[in-house]
């Protein structure tokens, strides 16, 4: 067979196997340092959903609590819940959701469940901007390359949110080992 050195000589043979590089705790701590302006709240949820998921690294659309099944996001947002109980927004948002109450209260006849309406309007404006927080730190988490996201339900599984359908998040393997050795 032919062979012309000048050709060949300089083709350099490709390692046969190289082991992926192993993600260390600081790493991510630095990846998610990159992309979020709130990266310890950020590395909570994914340290949250790390010891949730299950063996294959995915948590939702479900997750059990206490007697009922809550959605992924519902389910992060009531466990990081008592984070803010010292914040002074917290705080601001319990005092006009009362005072509203209270002048509700005062105009109209029914004025004897107040505490009732007061713990339940909270709860549901604590619900919804803790589900705002928790989807803004899942997607820092997306970008970083340390979550994948999709949603599931009433239909098919589909790649877009919306009719019936809620969020399944899927840690890659390599940052559940990060997390399983602390570092």
């Amino acid at each position: 067979m032919f062979h012309q050195a000048e050709l060949f000589d300089h083709i350099r043979q490709a390692p046969l196997a190289v082991a992926p590089p192993t993600v260390a705790l600081p790493d991510l701590v630095e990846r998610v340092s990159q992309v979020s302006k709130r990266p310890r709240y950020v590395l909570l949820i994914l340290n949250l959903i790390a010891k949730a998921a299950g063996e294959n690294g995915s948590l939702g659309p479900y997750v059990r609590s206490e007697a009922n099944q809550v959605p992924v996001r519902d389910w992060l947002c009531q466990a990081l819940a008592p984070l803010a109980n010292r914040d002074c927004r917290r705080k601001a948002m319990i005092a006009a959701v009362r005072s509203q109450l209270i002048a509700k209260a005062e105009t109209s006849e029914n004025g004897r469940d107040l505490a009732q309406q007061q713990d339940e309007e909270i709860e549901a404006r604590i619900l919804r901007s803790g589900r705002t927080n928790v989807s803004r730190a899942v997607s820092d988490l997306v970008r970083a390359g340390l979550l994948h996201r999709h949603y599931q339900g009433f239909r098919v599984d589909h790649p877009n949110r919306g009719a019936q359908r809620e969020a399944v998040y899927t840690i890659a393997p390599d940052v559940r080992l990060a997390l399983a050795s602390g570092y």
